[in-house]
């Protein structure tokens, strides 16, 4: 799902809810907060918890030595922050059974 498919569906899941329709510059502008907010957390080093869906957090990776594919020479990779995913034990379970029946 692209970001684009999000605001288009939460568009439709607000409309059957409510019964009345968000303008599409509003759902664009909640969904650009959210992750602008999600991001800028994570930047700061902060954890982000949502509770039946995952947590993202920061994994370090520390300097290294690495190769160049293309030639086989040595190179210095800098130590980095990456985000991370870990998601939840309701988001995991939905997703086995989601995947169980549509194999059935």
């Amino acid at each position: 799902m692209t970001k684009s498919e999000l605001m288009v569906r939460l568009a439709e899941v607000f409309a059957q809810k409510n019964g009345t329709h968000l303008l599409a510059k509003d759902v664009e502008y909640s969904v650009k907060i959210l992750v602008d907010t999600m991001t800028r957390s994570l930047a700061r080093g902060q954890r982000i918890e949502i509770r039946g869906f995952g947590s993202f957090d920061l994994n370090h990776r520390p300097a290294r030595q690495g190769r160049n594919p293309k030639t086989g020479d040595k190179v210095s990779v800098p130590e980095k922050y990456v985000p991370h995913f870990k998601p939840g034990k309701e988001l995991r379970e939905r997703v086995d059974r989601a995947m169980a029946a549509e194999a059935e």
